[in-house]
């Protein structure tokens, strides 16, 4: 009965050994997250041109960003009395860019007069997309 108990614990031991061993070979898997990249939820209107309009829509944006250029262009699209478009590159910018941490580029944000974030887009959006959110916004 001893030698069959001290042969089970010798298993064990080994099992364990061949485990630990195992798993400094092989590592952990790291986490499967990348970075997380977030839009800003409310803004300060008076850092933006075009504050006085009842909505804005600002494109964050880099100058070596061809994506950007577009978001850009669609955004300017909506400018009228009732939406102030502003785009805020990050060379010109940088200041604004860290206060609302923008890491990464194009962020496109509809704020409404009180700078409450009513919709948002991180990356490239289609001009359906943009418009339709700036409409569904003012409603």
């Amino acid at each position: 009965m001893i030698l069959q108990l001290l042969v089970a614990l010798l298993l064990a031991a080994a099992a364990v050994a061949v485990a630990a061993v195992l798993r400094r070979r092989h590592g952990t898997s790291g986490p499967t997250q990348g970075p997380s990249w977030d839009a800003p939820s409310q803004l300060d209107r008076a850092d933006f041109d075009g504050a006085a309009a009842p909505w804005l829509v600002v494109v964050f944006s880099s100058a070596t960003c061809t994506s950007c250029a577009a978001m850009v262009d669609k955004a300017r699209v909506l400018a009228s009395d009732d939406v102030a478009v502003s785009e805020v590159e990050a060379a010109a910018r940088p200041d604004l860019h860290q206060r609302y941490g923008i890491e990464a580029v194009p962020i496109t944000v509809v704020a409404d007069r009180a700078g409450v974030v009513r919709a948002s887009f991180i990356g490239p959006a289609t001009a359906t997309d943009l418009w339709a959110a700036v409409a569904e916004a003012r409603k």
